[in-house]
């Protein structure tokens, strides 16, 4: 399940690109497919461990060849390790709400991304993530273990970027079936994954993604400016920068 819009992102064949905070890989995986190059970035090993296990797995089916320009690195979005101006294009997904110093997480990656590059980050929406945080304190923290510091609004975050010298081009909201999801853990308990409602939109969700009706697709399209649980600006770099 995709949050970026590859087509956004105007991805070309043969890109490098910068997956920050990669998780388990699902936005490198996407790169690799439409013949980009990429650095799947993360302070977690477990989760680089199991995309070095992706990369392996695609190479066997023929996804992927074993050659394929596919690297993993562990970094801090503060002090990334990676030289000026290396990147063509960067994801950094539900990222920024885990670092006390944004700014500078941010003016790292304006450094590290080429001249005319293109950046886009996803963060919680305000509305769906300020209900999550009045339903449950166990949401968002602890934050010393990786929990959310913060409820971005568009506008603020939008002048964060700016801020660093990024021109922001152009922003949506994505999946609006997942908020519900998370209003019904934070009600019952985070950690509560027996719940019967929770069992059941669980049930719901992972039918949605493999299927993809159209009418969930429709209705989805619709929700999206108020409940879209993510919310994701686009921003460029521009030559003179």
């Amino acid at each position: 399940m995709l949050t970026i819009n590859f087509d956004r992102l105007e991805l070309k064949k043969g890109d490098m690109v910068l997956d920050l905070g990669c998780g388990f890989g699902r936005h490198a995986f996407e790169v690799l497919r439409r013949g980009g190059q990429v650095v799947a970035c993360d302070m977690a090993l477990p989760e680089l461990h199991e995309v070095r296990a992706t990369y392996a797995a695609m190479a066997e089916v023929g996804d992927l060849k074993e050659t394929a320009p596919a690297f993993t690195s562990v970094g801090d979005a503060t002090r990334l390790p990676f030289q000026d101006k290396t990147f063509d294009r960067i994801i950094a997904s539900e990222v920024l709400e885990h670092i006390f110093d944004d700014e500078e997480a941010l003016r790292e990656l304006f450094r590290v991304l080429k001249p005319q590059g293109i950046l886009a980050i996803t963060v919680p929406s305000y509305f769906p993530e300020k209900i999550c945080w009045m339903l449950s304190d166990q949401y968002h923290a602890p934050a010393e273990v990786g929990g959310h510091v913060r409820i971005y609004k568009r506008r603020q975050l939008e002048s964060k970027i700016s801020d660093t010298g990024l021109v922001p081009i152009e922003f949506h909201r994505a999946h609006a079936l997942h908020s519900p999801y998370w209003w019904l853990k934070c009600a019952v308990g985070t950690k509560n994954d027996q719940n019967r409602l929770v069992k059941a939109y669980l049930r719901f969700l992972t039918w949605d993604i493999v299927k993809q009706p159209a009418l969930t697709r429709y209705a989805e399209k619709i929700l999206q400016p108020l409940l879209g649980k993510s919310a994701i600006i686009y921003a460029q770099k521009t030559a003179a920068a």
